[in-house]
């Protein structure tokens, strides 16, 4: 009788640590008892310093520190079985954002919790706006870009949505697509509003009506538009050794792309020529920024 115990208690403990360790050293007291421990036993090794009490019916085994992953399983199985990491924790366990302070974690609608240093939100998620990842509860990609949307700036936010892009959590079009779900909340014209900025293109005939202007107030003459200048084709102000390159991929380029930029101003400049490179974002959204590094690049090789 006393071997048959043995080895169910050896069996019970190799599960328990297989559970723990897909938990990042965390498990709750109810999944204790369902493992057959008992009040008894819990408090025996809670006395013992087997367990560690980390938040209300949630233990750290062995040991009482916790990974930061153990500390996000920990918030949200305190809340519920239904509870999620979201906000700022969500974008630090995605990779996409650097963050500090409490734990965020949303919960249902009809779940009631408060925490000592966790921020808890109520809201009822879809299963197709909750994941995991890394054995983390977590809100996806698209729903934490969402609930970031209403508290960040644009420029925070649009390095979050280029760090997404380059781990290929998501891209500008698949995010784009997914708001049509998010429909009316709030996040989404922001967005939207960023979304248009990073992939804004002008057509030929577009961005002439609005790039010449600029140039015309910077103090330039009006080029040679569209023409090939050691092999590529720019806008060139001869006199002054000026060229000029306009990029609608607004976003975030790949390394071979990085790399025929570099080789077409390095050809540039080998040619004993000034080459700059305006994006259709800047052009369209920033033309101030724009009209100045003109004038300044003009009034220098002008003298």
């Amino acid at each position: 009788m006393q071997v048959v115990a043995d080895t169910n208690d050896e069996h019970r403990s190799r599960e328990l640590w297989k559970l723990v360790e897909g938990q990042h050293g965390v498990v709750s007291r109810t999944q204790l008892l369902a493992r057959g421990y008992s009040a008894a036993a819990i408090a025996h090794r809670l006395a013992v310093g087997r367990l560690h009490p980390v938040q209300r019916g949630i233990y750290a085994v062995g040991r009482p520190e916790l990974s930061r992953h153990g500390v996000w399983v920990a918030a949200a199985m305190s809340c519920g079985t239904e509870a999620v990491v979201s906000h700022d924790s969500a974008a630090q366990l995605w990779g996409i954002r650097e963050a500090r302070g409490r734990v965020e974690v949303t919960v249902p609608l009809h779940v009631r919790r408060r925490r000592p240093g966790m921020a808890i939100y109520q809201r009822t998620l879809p299963a197709s706006e909750r994941a995991a990842h890394e054995d983390v509860p977590v809100t996806t990609v698209h729903r934490t870009l969402l609930d970031l949307a209403a508290r960040l700036s644009r420029g925070q936010l649009e390095a979050a949505i280029n760090a997404a892009d380059k781990l290929d959590l998501t891209n500008p079009e698949r995010l784009r697509a997914a708001l049509d779900d998010f429909a009316g909340r709030p996040g989404v014209k922001t967005l939207r509003r960023v979304l248009d900025r990073r992939t804004f293109t002008f057509t030929a005939s577009e961005l002439e009506r609005w790039f010449l202007p600029l140039a015309h107030a910077a103090g330039l003459p009006r080029p040679l538009t569209s023409r090939q200048v050691n092999g590529f084709e720019v806008d060139y102000w001869p006199d002054l050794g000026l060229v000029v390159e306009t990029d609608g991929l607004r976003y975030h380029r790949t390394p071979a792309a990085q790399t025929r930029d570099r080789l077409r101003d390095q050809t540039h400049a080998r040619a004993g020529l000034t080459p700059l490179r305006f994006t259709h974002e800047q052009i369209r959204y920033e033309p101030s920024r724009v009209r100045a590094t003109l004038s300044d690049v003009a009034r220098r090789l002008g003298r």
